[in-house]
């Protein structure tokens, strides 16, 4: 709560001295106020004219740092989220008993501009585990520590620009299959190292070189990881219509396991997405449409590894609740232990809610075939409801079932069985203001012929309840 008194003094600093100041323009075309995933994609210098100023918080977006200089200010951001999350059989029984905990997550970040070509950003986190049987895991509990905090230096923004940040930072690319800030669990996902951005023409190209931050639990004992290096490049052309997205990247981890064993893994992965935004003034398709080629090096034999995943939608946006309907089918390869080359699609850093509902249990996008229809929903209030409803089976027959992060929780050599299970889900989400949002989750996996043989094969329970607030 200290922060909270601290940011209260500065509110009140900026209010008055806001209100000494004159109002001498008009509100710029619809500034965005939206509040980003990563929260230093935000840009918040329109209120530096007093007269855009609207919210509560406002006075703690844009805080002038030097008269006379509206590129000197100093942005304040923050955010506190309560989870109570209930699972029942985790991994289909392997933890036979309902456990239920409360996670709470608090983040608080300064973006500081030096003018147009110098920023720094900060951005602490904490997160805090209540009464999980057998303790917190990492993605659980985190007393303080960074989640970001990055020196940045470039080019001014415009047709063609280029930027260098140094430091601790976040990496969210495209639908968030291969790189995410693992926004679902309690404590996010972070990296240390270097990024260069740019923009050519209308092409934005991302170059960087990282370790992810090993979670811990204590204060500020989080350490780039020695034993993974992750690299790459990524080129998006963001359209209205249609957006364009091209890839490499590369991994180099010195232990990795898989149901063949445990090596050095380097993988190379290429790929490619399109994409289409789903419709919002008028009734229109929408899809999200991509494929991947991974190779390298898994101890002295080969690797040889692929996913093709898509999304096609459609919303009806002239009719009552606004309805959207849509199906996902996903494949990714799996491995014939027996032979020299391991074919085992890695999924990198993947978003923590991968398929929606069951975000931190349940089997992840390895060696996996799915089919996911959802239908969306608009009602009053600003609520959204959403079923969905996923199928799945195991690509190879030869390797086992994989957890979201990648590691194996089912052996495959006990059943020639395919099918893995379906899994029943529905969420609702109320936005009650800008800053304050609730959500409840449900879903129930059932265990398919495949876990049903291999044992423990009960089926999944887990049902979530969510509140966050930020500004």
């Amino acid at each position: 709560m200290r922060y909270l008194s601290i940011l209260a003094a500065v509110l009140l600093v900026t209010r008055l001295s806001a209100g000494a100041q004159s109002i001498s323009s008009a509100l710029p075309d619809a500034p965005d106020r939206s509040i980003k995933l990563l929260r230093e994609d935000e840009d918040w210098s329109f209120l530096a004219n007093p007269a855009n100023r609207q919210d509560f918080w406002d006075p703690v977006k844009y805080i002038r740092l030097r008269n006379g200089r509206n590129d000197w200010f100093m942005t304040i951001s923050g955010e506190a989220r309560e989870v109570w999350e209930q699972i029942g059989n985790d991994y289909w029984g392997q933890a036979p008993y309902w456990n239920g905990y409360l996670n709470e997550r608090y983040m608080l970040g300064f973006d500081i501009h030096y003018g147009k070509h110098v920023r720094t950003f900060a951005d602490f986190k904490s997160g805090i585990n209540s009464f999980r049987y057998g303790g917190p895991r990492p993605i659980d509990e985190k007393k303080l520590d960074f989640q970001a905090a990055f020196l940045q230096v470039g080019t001014a923004e415009g047709q063609k620009f280029i930027d260098l940040r140094v430091g601790i930072q976040e990496l969210e690319y495209g639908s968030g299959r291969l790189i995410d800030v693992r926004q679902g669990p309690n404590v996010r996902l972070s990296f240390a190292g270097f990024l260069v951005q740019s923009k050519i023409n209308k092409w934005l190209v991302d170059g960087f070189a990282m370790r992810p931050r090993l979670d811990k639990f204590g204060f500020f004992d989080d350490r780039p990881n020695s034993q993974v290096g992750f690299w790459g490049v990524y080129a998006s052309r963001p359209a209205p219509k249609t957006s364009v997205e091209l890839y490499y990247l590369g991994l180099d981890r010195k232990q990795a396991t898989f149901q063949r064993g445990t090596a050095q893994e380097v993988r190379q992965s290429i790929g490619g997405r399109v994409s289409r935004p789903i419709a919002t003034e008028r009734p229109g398709w929408d899809f999200d449409d991509e494929a991947l080629w991974q190779f390298g090096t898994f101890g002295s034999g080969n690797i040889r590894a692929w996913t093709v995943a898509t999304e096609t939608g459609y919303r009806f946006t002239n009719t009552p609740l606004k309805p959207r309907l849509s199906a996902k089918a996903d494949i990714s390869s799996g491995d014939h232990p027996a032979s020299n080359t391991l074919s085992t699609f890695n999924p990198l850093f993947p978003k923590g809610d991968y398929f929606g509902v069951l975000a931190t249990t349940g089997p992840g996008p390895l060696n996996f075939i799915d089919v996911h229809p959802h239908v969306e929903l608009t009602l009053p209030h600003n609520v959204s409801a959403s079923f969905d409803w996923i199928v799945q089976w195991r690509q190879s027959l030869d390797d086992g079932v994989y957890n979201v992060p990648g590691s194996l929780i089912r052996a495959g050599n006990a059943s020639e069985a395919r099918y893995v299970g379906d899994r029943p889900g529905t969420q609702i989400h109320w936005q009650k203001t800008r800053h304050l949002w609730f959500q409840g989750d449900y879903g129930i996996f059932y265990a398919g012929r495949f876990i049903k043989q291999t044992q423990p094969g009960r089926n999944l329970n887990y049902w979530c309840l969510w509140t966050g607030y930020e500004f």
